[in-house]
């Protein structure tokens, strides 16, 4: 499959030079608008924009040269001129979405490529997932490059998943012609500790002259830091603070910083440019996870350069980290990035750059949309049936595979708890004292149990631990298939028999995210595409996440796009706590340590 036939430069070139050079017209001209040129960071009015089979041809301040009778005008009117903006790095599984409704629903907030880390459906259906995304990504009207996943399982010994990733797999997927690197390299203790493994990953990757991605996620800025920035990740968006910024690009690596649906981390690491003012070139933003309600309530990559603007950033720079550094990052600033000769025709119209309103958008030299609604079609895949049945529990659960049983004769336990930090990824690693009921550890206040059931091989395992921070009350259950990376299933309750409802519902819909209190279905979000995406449209699926988030405040919890804290709960290798099919996980040591501790 090839990039939607789109022509690189080098096929059109004598197009583009017969254009620029007045001997044929211009397809499209954008007339009399504000160049944002990002390569010079200047603004520069009245000037215009000659596009040649969807590529820039000419820019400057009269392209009337350029036209023909069947050329199409854009009036720009005085507006901006801006570069379409770029994610640097992001999940579409996180947005419950297709690669093709994904596309629908950022396509009229300006972005106009994407760079994606499939993970989440590589561990439920390996690389034949991985292709699948691939595949329809090439389909569609914007630019969506995928890395190939790294780590799957994210930590090997600590978690067990439906497939697993090899080197020979990375091998295999730089061929083809939509991977554009490596996904994020999330096994950093691996690396750190020349894993033969992760290292025949990275040089599969540097070897095919593509970009490593990077997730280091431990605090930790010295020797194991350094091994990692030795082992080859160019990049890495874990970083929480301005420390963990700066540490990043004096070593040579991109601060890629992001503004999720729950992860604020670019307020607290843009003072390295705004105050500090280091060097922007390598500060750049992305979105990691974003679900379906942030994407049509709030936006996409504009609501991140809104939020860095916000911060202090000077409007430039911003559009900046969120174009041409990407573009460059990647090794792509010939192709995407910026307004110039020989690019992508990826323009956007807008009227302020501080509020920036998205009025107009331009991919590949076609309006794909204008004032918030979608001019094009999104191509779908036609998905094997096999992706849609990936929920296999092995039998039907009861409250009794949701029981913890304490040690003989106690009457409390001291137990080790996940603890939630809201906005962030990190967790924290508590110890709570519980109370024994029947020879049963039970959840008190804050503390609530949690749950992993294994889906994938239906082994009918279920691991059982204690979480805190979500403030539920009542008799309830969440479960969710999203449970990253290893995406068995998650279930948070106060209530054993809520637990094996909501477990059992998402066995019978086939995936999603569910909620019960006191016997009833508050809110369902049917996944069905390896229990982690819908195809159904972005509205329809954002509608019924809202639901759930209104369900969730309803059962007592206040903290902010809980639901994506949720999901993260079973991701081994972001600390402190995490919890596994194998157990409960000290991220911090990369050990097992048992949910009840032992009396001494």
């Amino acid at each position: 499959m090839t990039d939607n036939a789109f022509p690189s430069w080098p096929d059109i070139a004598p197009e583009l030079i017969n254009v620029a050079a007045g001997r044929a017209p211009a397809d499209t001209v954008i007339r009399q608008g504000k160049w944002v040129n990002v390569h010079t960071r200047e603004v520069l009015d009245n000037h215009d924009i000659a596009i040649k089979s969807g590529r820039i041809a000419y820019v400057g301040p009269d392209a009337s040269y350029c036209s023909g009778p069947d050329t199409q005008v854009i009036e720009a009117k005085g507006r901006f001129m801006i570069p379409g903006l770029c994610d640097a790095h992001m999940h579409i599984e996180s947005g419950m979405l297709t690669p093709a409704e994904f596309a629908r629903a950022v396509i009229p907030h300006g972005t106009t490529s994407m760079f994606t880390d499939p993970h989440e459906i590589a561990n439920v259906m390996g690389l034949e997932g991985v292709r699948l995304m691939h595949d329809e990504a090439l389909l569609q009207p914007v630019n969506i490059f995928t890395q190939m996943p790294s780590c799957a399982p994210s930590a090997p010994g600590l978690e067990t998943t439906g497939f697993e990733i090899t080197a020979e797999d990375v091998a295999e997927a730089m061929a083809w012609p939509g991977i554009v690197g490596l996904g994020e390299m999330m096994n950093f203790p691996g690396v750190a500790n020349a894993d033969p493994k992760m290292l025949a990953e990275i040089a599969a990757t540097q070897r095919a002259g593509k970009t490593v991605g990077g997730h280091y996620a431990s605090p930790d800025l010295g020797r194991d830091f350094a091994a990692y920035v030795a082992g080859g990740p160019a990049d890495d968006h874990e970083g929480t603070c301005e420390a963990d910024a700066i540490a990043r690009m004096r070593q040579g690596m991109r601060a890629m910083v992001r503004l999720g649906s729950a992860w604020y981390d670019v307020e607290a690491q843009i003072t390295a440019i705004t105050e500090k003012g280091l060097d922007p070139r390598n500060f750049i933003l992305c979105t990691d996870d974003c679900h379906s309600g942030t994407l049509v309530n709030d936006g996409h990559m504009n609501r991140v350069v809104r939020h860095a603007i916000a911060c202090g950033c000077d409007p430039l720079i911003a559009l900046q980290m969120a174009t041409i550094n990407t573009a460059t990052h990647f090794g792509l600033e010939r192709d995407i990035g910026s307004i110039t000769p020989g690019r992508r025709a990826d323009v956007i119209l807008t009227s302020d750059l501080t509020a920036l309103p998205i009025e107009l958008v331009v991919a590949r030299g076609q309006i794909v949309a204008e004032s918030g609604s979608i001019k094009v079609d999104c191509p779908h895949l036609d998905w094997p049936d096999h992706a849609r049945g990936t929920v296999h529990l092995g039998h039907e659960l009861s409250a009794q595979d949701f029981e913890l049983t304490a040690p003989e004769g106690a009457n409390a336990v001291t137990a080790n708890v996940i603890g939630m930090v809201e906005n962030q990824a990190p967790t924290k690693a508590l110890k709570a004292e519980l109370p024994v009921r029947d020879g049963l550890v039970e959840g008190e206040g804050e503390t609530c149990q949690i749950a992993l059931v294994e889906r994938h091989q239906a082994t009918g395992s279920v691991t059982n631990a204690f979480v805190s921070g979500f403030g539920y009350r009542g008799k309830m259950a969440m479960a969710s298939t999203v449970a990253h990376d290893s995406h068995h299933m998650i279930v948070v309750g106060t209530d054993r028999d809520q637990m094996a409802l909501a477990a059992n519902r998402l066995a019978e819909v086939g995936g999603g995210v569910t909620i019960f209190r006191d016997g009833e279905e508050l809110a369902l979000v049917e996944l069905p595409i390896a229990g982690l995406m819908s195809d159904r449209p972005a509205t329809e699926v954002a509608a019924k996440a809202q639901k759930l988030g209104e369900a969730m405040e309803a059962c007592g919890c206040s903290l902010n796009n809980a639901y994506m804290q949720h999901s993260l709960l079973a991701l081994v290798v972001i600390p402190e706590l995490r919890i596994s099919d194998l157990g409960l996980v000290d991220v911090r040591t990369f050990e097992m340590i048992p949910v009840i501790e032992p009396v001494t």
